[in-house]
């Protein structure tokens, strides 16, 4: 089978497609034929960042073809979802059982990359800021993977007006689609009207804008991965909350409420609430060009990779 990998930190230059073993799924694990794989920025951040190469990890989805010792709920020929911890950039992938999420019938695995972990994320966040019926919304990073469907879910749950930070005014027009009523760039959130609550994908010293753009007494929940140190005079000064939120944190903690906001996921995608966009797909060995395209944040939506 074909796999990528790298082998020193760096850009997109790193990566390289290799011939490597069918990996064989031991107790409680899946071994599945790989249909589509989700590209996050937090994997390029770690690529970029890390002395030394770590495993690639990555949102996988496709049909079981083996089964290992201990399952229960899976058998060949099942179609799933799930976060893959170690050379998820291949044709064949260990995922392990409890990581996974049967694909219901009628989604594509190239949505079910797009929307579970990203949706996961940006659900869990929601719910961490405890939004109430009539707040108004502010998310940066809104045209990502995560943040467009985190506006969509924003205005599901009952936000008034969302406001929606992107790096580029190009993308203006494709959070309006999803729902967002006003668009800045982040140089320009303390203009808009001021958000009772935040989701910020970019995290590190941007969060400063974040909290430009929200209300005295506002709450933000951050799930971004940026580098830096924040200003905190106007947290303290504003009377404003920061919550850092992780959804693999969730998952370890608290299983059940992991699996509750899976299958809420799928509920609003089953209703026509949600609705995964994927900017791209690029096949496995232009994987290169997947990270170039997020690096870039050109992406309006998911970038998907197919082996």
């Amino acid at each position: 089978m074909r796999r990528v990998q790298y082998e020193r930190s760096g850009g997109p230059e790193v990566l390289e497609v290799v011939a490597a073993q069918v990996p064989v799924p031991g107790a409680g694990e899946l071994l599945v034929r790989v249909e589509a794989i989700g590209v996050t920025l937090s994997a390029i951040r770690r690529i970029s960042a890390q002395p030394v190469a770590q495993q690639l990890r990555a949102e996988v989805a496709g049909e079981v073809v083996a089964v290992g010792d201990g399952v229960d709920g899976y058998s060949v020929g099942y179609r799933v979802v799930g976060l893959c911890t170690a050379d998820a950039y291949a044709e064949y992938v260990v995922l392990a059982a409890d990581q996974a999420s049967a694909i219901p019938d009628g989604a594509s695995a190239v949505d079910a990359v797009a929307l579970m972990r990203s949706g996961l994320v940006a659900l869990g966040a929601l719910d961490t800021a405890a939004p109430r019926e009539g707040e108004t919304a502010l998310i940066t990073a809104a045209a990502g993977g995560v943040g467009h469907l985190a506006v969509q879910l924003a205005r599901v749950r009952g936000a008034s007006w969302v406001v929606a930070a992107v790096s580029d005014t190009a993308k203006a027009d494709f959070v309006r689609e999803l729902g967002a009523d006003e668009v800045f760039t982040y140089d320009q959130l303390h203009c808009g009207k001021q958000a009772d609550y935040a989701l910020d994908g970019i995290g590190g010293s941007g969060i400063g804008a974040t909290l430009a753009g929200l209300a005295e007494g506002g709450r933000a929940v951050t799930y971004g991965t940026g580098t830096g140190l924040l200003d905190a005079e106007d947290l303290l000064a504003g009377g404003k909350s920061l919550t850092g939120f992780r959804i693999g944190r969730l998952a370890q903690r608290d299983p059940a409420r992991y699996e509750d906001l899976r299958q809420e996921v799928w509920q609003y995608y089953a209703s026509g609430l949600l609705h995964p966009v994927v900017h791209a797909q690029f096949p496995l060995d232009d994987a290169a060009a997947a990270h170039a395209v997020i690096e870039q944040r050109a992406n309006l939506g998911k970038v998907v990779l197919i082996p």
